[in-house]
């Protein structure tokens, strides 16, 4: 097989998908094991994360959410799929949905909520990372449980206003009170 230009190209993206999905994977591994450096090393220094209830650096988001599943969960796991990689040079537009179940203390009860990462990547001195994310949520299970939560976080839409054709994503909101 020769080595073309347009193969160096495509073995070039081929490794930055892999690296983004990498970093996607340990960001809910170190989310699900409490691991607060793992989750920080899915982040670059200065990122900011919209995550609904949290909005800030993304090195502090493991710290409040370890809190708040302390605070509610037993257990719990994240899961990352449908993942789209949109390349363009070091930068990537990347939306994953998520799913994440779960177990209330005392076995009282499970919650399912799903929703989306919008995320901006760029790679920086080799390393691709997350330079902004939203969290867009998109529904929750039990469902009476989801609905003050849909009123005070960014929502999805089935158009290009979606936050996903936001090109560069920029977080917005300001951290909250």
């Amino acid at each position: 097989m020769k080595l073309d230009a347009k193969r160096i190209k495509a073995f070039d993206e081929l490794l930055a998908r892999d690296e983004i999905r990498q970093c996607l994977l340990r960001y809910a591994r170190g989310m699900d094991r409490h691991d607060t450096a793992l989750v920080a090393s899915a982040y670059h220094a200065d990122a900011i994360d919209d995550h609904t209830s949290y909005i800030g650096p993304g090195s502090g988001l493991a710290l409040h959410a370890n809190a708040v599943h302390d605070a509610m969960w037993e257990a719990h796991q994240h899961f990352v799929i449908n993942t789209t990689i949109d390349l363009d040079g070091d930068t990537a537009h990347v939306e994953s949905y998520l799913i994440s179940a779960g177990r209330r203390k005392q076995n009282s009860g499970t919650e399912l909520h799903g929703g989306r990462y919008v995320d901006r990547f760029e790679k920086r001195a080799g390393r691709w990372a997350i330079a902004a994310r939203i969290l867009v949520y998109e529904w929750g299970l039990p469902a009476e449980g989801a609905v003050e939560a849909l009123k005070s976080v960014p929502l999805g839409t089935q158009d290009p206003s979606d936050l996903s054709f936001m090109r560069p994503l920029r977080v917005w909101r300001k951290p909250l009170e």
